[in-house]
């Protein structure tokens, strides 16, 4: 396994031809970020279970399922159903958040918890710890729209997470979405994230695994 994993996301892709742009990545990406917005945690509506469905049915790589959903208690079962390996919902939309991950692990996924930016870092420490979580998220731009441009204060939160989690022996992927690209990749790699979501800076592109790859140099791999 390589040190650094990029995880595309799909809410930059083309959905005219959401196949073709999933398979050109498909060659030198592990992972496939799949955003999934409800209009009211963030204020923008996406992909949901049948989307994500249909592209199980084509598609081998590890999906990546980030839920930007107030209520995520009730979907759990639905995206583990439909084919989301990894599901990550966030700490601000849960008041049982170890539940939550117990339920997603109950299923045979890995659970993974993400934090808006303008929560306090401390909001995470408890999931830091050794087992906890499988998957860790940063989020580096305000969730809702790609596009965004990275907040450079993700970079310390992203340097403190990395820290913890090592001194805490946990296994979890430190992750971080928002605002990655050629300029920022190698900055929030070097604090510590190992998997990267990228969206414009790859389906964005006229080929998105030529620029997959050129990330990957960026990053040494």
């Amino acid at each position: 396994m390589r040190e650094y994993e990029l995880s595309p996301s799909l809410l930059s892709a083309d959905f005219g031809y959401v196949m073709r742009d999933v398979d050109s990545i498909s060659s030198c990406c592990k992972f496939l970020h799949l955003d999934v917005m409800d209009g009211h945690y963030v204020p923008n509506l996406t992909i949901g279970v049948p989307v994500i469905k249909s592209i199980r049915k084509h598609s081998d790589l590890i999906f990546d399922t980030h839920l930007m959903i107030t209520n995520p208690e009730e979907f759990i079962e639905p995206f583990a159903e439909c084919g989301s390996d990894y599901i990550t919902f966030h700490v601000e939309c849960t008041d049982k958040p170890f539940e939550l991950i117990e339920k997603i692990r109950s299923l045979g996924k890995k659970a993974g918890i993400s934090i808006h930016p303008d929560t306090p870092e401390e909001k995470l420490y408890p999931f830091l710890e050794k087992g906890a979580a499988d998957l860790i998220l940063v989020m580096s731009v305000r969730p809702g729209f790609g596009g965004q441009s990275y907040i450079p204060e993700s970079t310390a939160r992203i340097a403190s997470y990395r820290k913890k989690l090592d001194e805490n022996g946990s296994g979890a992927i430190l992750s971080v979405d928002g605002g990655i690209n050629v300029k920022t990749v190698k900055e929030a790699a070097d604090a510590g994230a190992k998997l990267l979501v990228a969206g414009s800076a790859v389906f964005g592109k006229e080929d998105p695994g030529a620029a997959a790859r050129e990330l990957f140099e960026l990053l040494g791999e």
